[in-house]
């Protein structure tokens, strides 16, 4: 009887050992080391302490100098950036996943700013460097080619070989062509005096300036002005009286 009454107490033992060797697997706990496991960078690492610190998963993995760790969280959750100090429990369900970002370095505008992602869009830049809306950006490229004008949603890699440098300017306004005495001009749209006018033109001042509207020669005032959309028609010719 005692032998069977044995028998019945190392086998529930047993079964409560079995238990827990299966929970703390869960755990990633390793039962015959009392270790935890993690994993940094798809590489496996046994750890003997409920906790880690990031700066202990950075010297553990051998983290580059310019890189920041993160732990990994299950979609649609973002990854959790770590920090030196910051303590993990490797005791929780399952086993904790770590990695590093590595540092890319760009230069906008000649001031180098540091990234941690691998592309970085025109957006971004304009954020990063502080570049306001009226400005174009670009990124410069080896000549004899040109350089790429970047859209806020322009995806760029950062890590292709070499540093890519963006920088800004500011557009020009805009021209319109009009022509004077049968010659296309380029001007910004606006208001235009009319000794302007002549002047872009070719046209000597002591002449008369003539604006064709609907076919039709409307003189202009030596001190008058014009609103000019583009589009628009002279004719310049000496102060004869006459106009053709």
């Amino acid at each position: 009887m005692l032998d069977i009454i044995s028998n019945c107490i190392i086998f529930a033992v047993s079964l409560i050992n079995l238990n827990m060797e299966n929970q703390n697997k869960g755990a990633g706990l390793s039962t015959a080391n009392q270790f935890l496991k993690l994993i940094i960078e798809g590489k496996t690492f046994d750890w003997k302490e409920q906790y880690i610190l990031g700066k202990q998963v950075r010297e553990l993995g051998s983290a580059p100098e310019e890189s920041k760790t993160f732990l990994a969280i299950e979609k649609p959750w973002v990854d959790e950036h770590i920090g030196d100090d910051d303590k993990v429990d490797l005791a929780r369900p399952g086993i904790e996943q770590f990695y590093f970002k590595r540092l890319l370095l760009l230069t906008i505008n000649g001031q180098t700013y540091k990234w941690y992602e691998q592309y970085i869009t025109g957006i971004e830049v304009r954020k990063l460097a502080g570049i306001v809306a009226d400005e174009k950006l670009f990124l410069a490229i080896e000549k004899p080619w040109e350089d790429e004008h970047i859209a806020d949603e322009t995806k760029v890699d950062l890590a292709r070989p070499g540093i890519e440098h963006f920088y800004s300017k500011k557009e020009g306004p805009k021209k319109v062509t009009i022509t004077i005495n049968q010659n296309p001009f380029e001007v910004v749209p606006g208001v235009h005096t009319v000794a302007d006018l002549k002047a872009i033109g070719g046209v000597p001042l002591a002449y008369d300036l003539d604006q064709v509207i609907n076919g039709k020669l409307t003189p202009l005032k030596d001190d008058g002005k014009v609103d000019i959309y583009g589009g628009e028609q002279f004719i310049g010719h000496v102060k004869d009286g006459s106009s053709s």
